[in-house]
């Protein structure tokens, strides 16, 4: 029989939670790998690509730990890409008609006029690339590039410098182009877009925005250009 002093005990000790083991970030946490680790492939997840210039202290990480990352990744039918030459890494969804693969990514369609901008960022990037500098625009150079697709015409200016600015906010959104520190009309265009659009869909988009630019762009709201992958789940 136990005497009260015991039960007290007991009770005591089934109310202190147990000391926490190493590596447990949150209560309940059941994973397995380090905070940086789960930096890294939380920022793999959201996409659209990890940058070596900018994310300075996750890509040490990643080369790291890049075979536990890319299992981890597996796990979700996704394929890990790291480019070492280029110092960026991205996921991409894996493809494999042999099996049911269900898919974590899909494709965020891009509206022409944000196509056309996508196609500057990355001939900025092919040209800084050919001087050894960085590839950096401004503002003004990106919607000055983009009005060659205003209709002749067009009665409604407002409009336009909408779409335009709103292409600008798009590939900033997705991380194509960061703003420089301490200039607020002074981008940087990410390396990660050679990767991302492969040279066939920019040699499509060439010709599509040759012809647009040679006859004049009609119906740019409902023109259709290419597709980013963007990190959200099929719900």
């Amino acid at each position: 029989m136990s005497s009260p002093t015991d039960d007290s005990a007991q009770a005591e000790s089934a109310a202190s939670p147990e000391p926490p083991r190493d590596g447990v970030l949150f209560a309940g946490d059941t994973g397995a790998l380090a905070m940086d680790t789960r930096r890294v492939l939380v920022h793999l997840l959201l996409g659209p690509a990890l940058d070596a210039q900018r994310q300075t202290k996750l890509w040490p990480v990643l080369l790291r730990d890049e075979q536990v990352l890319r299992s981890r990744l597996h796990d979700l039918f996704l394929e890990l890409v790291v480019d070492r030459d280029q110092r960026v890494a991205f996921t991409r969804q894996v493809v494999d008609e042999a099996a049911d693969v269900p898919v974590l990514l899909r494709k965020q369609a891009l509206t022409f006029v944000q196509s056309a901008l996508v196609l500057f960022l990355r001939q900025q990037l092919t040209q800084a690339d050919a001087r050894g500098e960085r590839a950096v625009v401004s503002q003004e150079e990106m919607h000055e590039h983009l009005r060659v697709f205003e209709r002749e015409g067009n009665a409604d200016r407002a409009k336009f410098e909408r779409q335009t600015s709103g292409a600008v906010e798009k590939v900033l959104q997705l991380n194509l182009i960061r703003r420089l520190r301490g200039e607020d009309d002074r981008y940087e265009v990410s390396p990660a877009l050679k990767l991302l659009f492969p040279a066939e869909e920019i040699q499509a988009l060439t010709e599509t925005y040759e012809r647009l630019s040679a006859g004049g762009a009609n119906g740019l709201d409902a023109t259709p250009g290419n597709d980013a992958d963007a990190s959200e789940e099929e719900g």
